[in-house]
């Protein structure tokens, strides 16, 4: 039985790539490992490793959510989990909550765990694989130097299914299956 390592997001106008590359630049540190600007996007629901014959019925469960489009700005810079800085991310404004929760409840059916932490809209810059104080300070630091950062707004007006394929050269996304948002 074949599986397919997939994830529910929102992907970022490729308008916006350019700031994040040089965002990303300003806070390049020895043990942060940047994600490839053209690969970030907004996380709503990471499935893992899926049979590929439930593709299809969760495409359709997907298919059968009704949100409405909404205005989303990208904004706001930190870390997770605080001290000991595990993620750096780009904060989001945004109706996201709403379409997270109908993709949670649109894939509870088939066994998908709901996130106990909660959901906090992001967009992930980099991730660091070994954390230390030495690394966090650093980090931190890099983050306060640049302050407030507003990369504008984007419409969210649809979402995607997509399939990421683990290589040494970085994750390979690639989208199965894309789902208009409307006004019910």
């Amino acid at each position: 039985m074949t599986s397919v390592r997939s994830f529910v997001a929102v992907d970022l106008p490729a308008g916006m790539r350019d700031d994040i590359a040089r965002i990303q630049r300003e806070i390049a540190t020895g043990g942060l490992r940047l994600v490839k600007p053209e690969l970030v996007h907004v996380t709503l629901k990471f499935l893992g490793s899926v049979p590929e014959e439930q593709i299809g019925e969760i495409t359709e469960a997907l298919r059968g959510i009704k949100s409405a489009p909404f205005d989303a700005s990208l904004k706001g810079m930190g870390a997770f989990p605080g001290k000991s800085i595990r993620v750096v991310w780009l904060g989001l404004e945004g109706n996201f909550l709403e379409l997270y929760q109908a993709v949670e409840d649109a894939l509870a059916t088939f066994g998908f765990e709901r996130e106990r932490r909660g959901f906090s809209p992001h967009v992930t810059l980099g991730r660091v694989k070994n954390p230390s104080p030495e690394v966090s300070k650093q980090i931190s630091r890099k983050i306060s130097q640049i302050g407030d950062v507003d990369l504008g707004s984007f419409r969210v007006d649809h979402f995607l299914l997509k399939k990421s394929t683990l290589t040494s050269g970085g994750p390979i996304y690639e989208d199965l299956a894309e789902f208009l948002l409307t006004d019910h």
